[in-house]
């Protein structure tokens, strides 16, 4: 049953401001020394995170493979762009939907949906899509993944290879033309926010 509930509207911006912590929900921004190509200027939301290791995607990395083509019954529910994005170098033959919940509305015991977190949702391509169009703002549907085993995330961070900020609900559905890596960056405090006019190639500057 789709409820309509006041409790999934929370102040996104205050919370954004204390989140440091890899958690489900949080972003992984690779830093300016992360060069390798795969991983290069790249967003990643975290969708699972605990003791036996971490999986995430990439936000800002579309295909030029339209949903229709692949999965017709989900292409009116994607957010523009309708197309596949690469979510990680990880499995490319199985694809991952998440999802944004309509503001004033509840997942709680939907069939087909788990919270990740806010109004971030885990979709199961199985279910029915029709049914679940009311309660969903949009969707985004990733082939592959990225993922880490137990500690290899925490030690990549310690190196300095990413930044770990707080997400916005925006940003999983965010539009292809917007340069996510830098928006995120541009909302941070301090010296943070100056990283977002760090140029994408160096040989450029």
């Amino acid at each position: 049953m789709i409820e309509s509930v006041a409790t999934w509207d929370e102040s996104e911006d205050q919370r954004a401001r204390f989140q440091r912590t890899v958690r489900p929900g949080s972003l992984l921004l690779a830093s300016t020394n992360l060069l390798e190509p795969t991983f290069r200027r790249t967003v990643i939301y975290v969708v699972e995170h605990n003791d036996s290791g971490s999986l995430g995607v990439v936000l800002n990395c579309p295909s030029e493979t339209a949903v229709h083509n692949v999965l017709p019954l989900w292409a009116p529910l994607t957010a523009q762009p309708h197309v596949l994005y690469i979510g990680g170098p990880v499995n490319r033959e199985a694809a991952l939907c998440l999802g944004t919940v309509r503001p004033g509305f509840s997942a709680d015991g939907v069939k087909g949906l788990r919270q990740v977190e806010g109004r971030t949702v885990m979709i199961d391509l199985d279910a029915d899509a029709e049914f679940l169009a009311p309660l969903l703002q949009g969707v985004r549907i990733f082939v592959g993944y990225a993922g880490w085993s137990a500690s290899q995330l925490d030690a990549e961070i310690a190196r300095g290879d990413w930044m770990v900020f707080p997400s916005l609900t925006a940003d999983v559905l965010a539009h292809a033309r917007i340069d996510l890596w830098a928006r995120i960056l541009r909302r941070q405090e301090g010296k943070l926010s100056m990283l977002a006019t760090h140029p994408i190639e160096l040989e450029r500057n």
